[in-house]
């Protein structure tokens, strides 16, 4: 599986993930500068968490504007994978690729702790190495988490099977809707979410919940 990382300024989880993809893939990933608009052929390509430009205005808003968002948005057009983790999902939702946005965490603090995710969403090419109703626990770190969509949007995401993952019971960070924590597409070639799971792919650093999303793209894409 080859993969590629966009840098923006102030993203600061792009070598946790390009160190996690190649541990799994044993190929390194293009890494890709927010002003390139060209990016090589790739199976997947990962937004990484980050305070991309200070999160000024909003959060993920002026990275949506960067040259390379419009090649992203081409490819996963054409069905090429993108996962968005942390800003990298606030991202997604300010280039309209995925619903939705991410507020202010409800109780307007940042948020840095381990947390339990149920596996709501088994057949996608994300998720399809865990089981559904697995729980799961990845790192979140952040203070914009909080998910928030229309009635319409939330009923859709319900209805079609796009909650990807939702925080285990009491175990909600940031007051989401739903308790969502993770989002397909209707295509469901891009996942949005606010935990890690870069961060969890080796015991020795935290532990390996994450490595099952890495395997389930390897196998889906081959």
């Amino acid at each position: 599986m080859k993969s590629a990382v966009v840098i923006f300024p102030a993203s600061n989880c792009d070598r946790d993930a390009a160190v996690a993809l190649e541990q799994m893939t044993g190929k390194k990933p293009h890494l890709i500068w927010h002003a390139d608009s060209d990016i090589p052929d790739v199976d997947l390509i990962v937004l990484p968490g980050g305070f991309s430009y200070g999160d000024y205005l909003r959060c993920g808003a002026m990275a949506s504007q960067s040259p390379v968002m419009r090649t992203v948005k081409e490819r996963a057009e054409k069905g090429v994978s993108v996962l968005g983790i942390c800003n990298g999902f606030q991202i997604l939702t300010e280039t309209h690729l995925l619903p939705g946005a991410l507020m202010r965490n409800a109780g307007l603090k940042f948020v840095c702790r381990p947390v339990g995710l149920a596996v709501c969403e088994a057949q996608s090419r994300f998720t399809r190495r865990y089981s559904s109703g697995q729980t799961v626990v990845f790192p979140v770190a952040h203070g914009e988490g909080n998910y928030t969509a229309d009635d319409d949007t939330l009923k859709a995401l319900e209805a079609e099977g796009r909650i990807a993952f939702r925080y285990a019971e009491g175990d909600n960070p940031n007051g989401s809707a739903h308790d969502i924590a993770g989002i397909l597409n209707e295509k469901r070639n891009v996942l949005g979410l606010m935990p890690h799971p870069e961060r969890v792919c080796d015991a020795l650093i935290g532990g390996t919940d994450g490595r099952a999303m890495f395997e389930s793209l390897i196998e889906a894409i081959g």
